[in-house]
């Protein structure tokens, strides 16, 4: 039974790292015993990629976590990425008729820098808990199972939405409102799109991706408005903001979006077979 079972993981690792992933991030949620976790994709990662690819799988994405060495301007576009997307948001929302954003709840600058060192180092957090294995394992392997990276993109972008989505519906209160709802499924996949673009563009950087996807975390549209209708349009504008910017990667980088992967942002989904051993003369 076990040697069947390994048999599947390894004919379909991806698959199994889906399902793995959204059963150990909320499937507790639904017997309303533990909740949401947050990790559940680096642990299903974690799972899959030494039964598919041993050792070095492991250490593959562990050198694409740590791949620091890429051109500088990569840093500020990391940085500079989400922290204009909610810019140009609050400019909007408040050109729309919204109160000026309270900055009251993120402190001083060093508390953000202090939320953002949190983000980058703990499991249990989004961008750590999320990145290697959204970035480090599913892209890789979608990309170096023949998809282009539009088409990856595409893909993956579905399952990470519905991997966010969720657990907000088991969740939230009284359920999403309709604004905030469009809003969020348009923000997920864009970002998805950005954060593509960036790990091919650095050849497999998996700590570009972290980078930004911890800036993103860290300042966003809860800390500037409470709930009510200036905060549920900023939600909305945020997602129509971001999907723009995610297009506009597609437009001006096509070439890019639809050949082959580079080779160091692939990764064969299987142990490769072990050569046959030279026959003993008799």
């Amino acid at each position: 039974m076990m040697h069947r079972l390994l048999s599947v993981v390894k004919r379909h690792p991806l698959i199994t790292f889906f399902v793995l992933a959204y059963a150990l991030s909320y499937g507790f949620v639904l017997i309303e015993s533990v909740g949401f976790m947050p990790g559940g994709p680096l642990i299903a990662a974690l799972i899959v990629i030494p039964l598919t690819q041993g050792l070095s799988g492991l250490k593959r994405l562990g050198l694409r976590m740590i791949r620091w060495r890429v051109r500088w301007y990569w840093y500020v576009v990391a940085i500079g990425f989400p922290l204009a997307v909610v810019s140009l948001t609050v400019g909007l929302n408040v050109a729309l008729g919204a109160s000026a954003p309270s900055f009251a709840s993120y402190g001083s600058f060093t508390t953000i820098l202090m939320i953002f060192a949190i983000r980058m180092v703990n499991p249990a957090d989004g961008a750590l808990g999320e990145e290697p294995a959204w970035r480090g394992f599913a892209l890789p392997g979608l990309q170096g199972s023949g998809y282009s990276p539009l088409v990856s993109t595409l893909i993956l972008g579905v399952l990470v939405t519905g991997w966010h989505l969720g657990p907000l519906l088991f969740l939230e209160e009284g359920g999403l409102q309709p604004f905030m709802l469009v809003g969020f499924l348009l923000g997920t996949m864009a970002v998805t799109f950005w954060y593509t673009w960036m790990f091919n563009r650095t050849g497999g950087s998996v700590l570009i991706t972290l980078v930004s996807h911890a800036v993103q975390g860290t300042i966003t549209i809860g800390g500037l408005w409470s709930v009510g209708a200036d905060f549920a349009r900023a939600n909305l504008i945020l997602g129509v903001v971001s999907a723009a910017v995610a297009i506009g990667l597609v437009v001006f980088d096509w070439k890019a979006w639809r050949a082959p992967a580079a080779p160091e942002t692939t990764t064969p989904q299987t142990i490769p077979p072990r050569a046959a051993a030279p026959a003993t003369p008799a």
